[in-house]
């Protein structure tokens, strides 16, 4: 059921100079919840020699345990600082005050002040002088979009990172901001981080059409396996120790367990089998195959979920137009 890997690829970030590797290792979830220090070490150690050279994060997963473990990994592996590519995302907050004493400018915005002083913690947290690249992780209707700019703008120049972009943004948000910078000369928005499978495709294949030619947006794309419902395993329900078994990530079971979904997941089985590999491999595989991509997103709780969502590399070229229009008649319908 798995491949031996072939050499890692790498794909440049959008119309922007930077490679980076077709798959690469994402935290959410993970860290810190399901992996501790040594397993976050032991894991980034494993994608780097498969040559992965990026590694995403975000303020506000485990309210900054992710970021601090992913810190001290990298100030034990002593890598050199060319060979790999950190982000991280900004928008929740990680002290919300409480009910009756809210943190007003530090919760769910993307105002100036929030921003400067979130960014500063990341770095502090992840042990770097700057963070390569930083996402907008939603939208704020309440911030003007010129205020947001121009604060990514001068982190960039003040070398607290290197490219910005934005995550789960409309293509009508993204194109005001690009045209606030591009009125401006400011630094523009490079990447866009939205969800990307075989159940959720529309945004990625048709409303951000036009943004890949005008502004030469790139994608790193997240949640590939649909939490893990494209590998089968929730077929029987729910298996203990998984994703959809934890407390803090409740909201994802009924999506888990969509029958028709995992029904599915049944009949993609027989595709993978007759390629000679896994299902999840398989929608791997898809996924990468879209040019527009730029690096897939992966999350493993263990070594051994990595090194098989790695195999991906060996089907990608087994993604045949008539494989592909298997998969989307088995999948017809189900698509958002």
């Amino acid at each position: 059921m798995t491949h031996s890997t072939p050499p890692m690829l790498y794909r440049r970030l959008g119309r922007s100079g930077l490679q980076l590797s077709l798959f690469s290792l994402g935290s959410w979830v993970t860290f810190h919840n399901q992996v501790d220090a040594h397993g976050v070490r032991e894991m980034m150690a494993a994608a780097r020699d498969a040559g992965v050279n990026f590694f995403d994060n975000a303020e506000v997963y485990a309210n900054g345990q992710s970021e601090a473990l992913m810190g001290e990994a990298l100030a034990q592996l002593r890598w050199n600082r060319l060979d790999y590519v950190v982000s991280s995302k900004f928008f929740w907050g990680l002290d919300r005050g409480s009910a009756d004493q809210p943190r007003i400018n530090g919760r769910d915005t993307l105002n100036r002040k929030y921003l400067l002083q979130a960014v500063d913690g990341s770095l502090k947290r992840m042990k770097l002088d700057c963070i390569d690249l930083i996402y907008c992780h939603r939208a704020d209707p309440h911030t003007p979009v010129d205020e947001t700019v121009w604060a990514m703008h001068n982190l960039i120049e003040q070398g607290k990172a290197l490219y910005w972009g934005t995550s789960e943004w409309t293509a009508d948000d993204i194109r005001a901001a690009w045209d606030v910078a591009e009125r401006h000369h400011l630094h523009k928005p490079v990447m866009e981080q939205p969800q990307y499978h075989l159940f959720h495709r529309k945004r990625v294949e048709h409303e951000y059409a036009r943004l890949y030619e005008d502004t030469g947006l790139g994608l790193t794309t997240w949640s590939p396996l649909a939490s893990g419902l494209l590998t089968g395993k929730y077929r029987q329900g729910v298996p203990a120790g998984s994703r959809g078994a934890m407390e803090g990530v409740s909201f994802l079971r009924e999506g888990l367990l969509d029958a028709r979904k995992n029904t599915a997941v049944g009949e993609l089985e027989a595709v993978a089998k007759e390629l000679g590999c896994s299902v999840a491999q398989l929608v791997l595989a898809w996924v990468a195959h879209n040019p527009r991509v730029s690096s897939v997103i992966l999350g493993a709780s263990k070594l051994a979920q990595l090194h098989e969502n790695l195999g991906a590399l060996a089907v990608l070229p087994n993604i045949t137009a008539e494989v592909l229009s298997r998969m989307d008649t088995v999948t017809a319908g189900l698509a958002q």
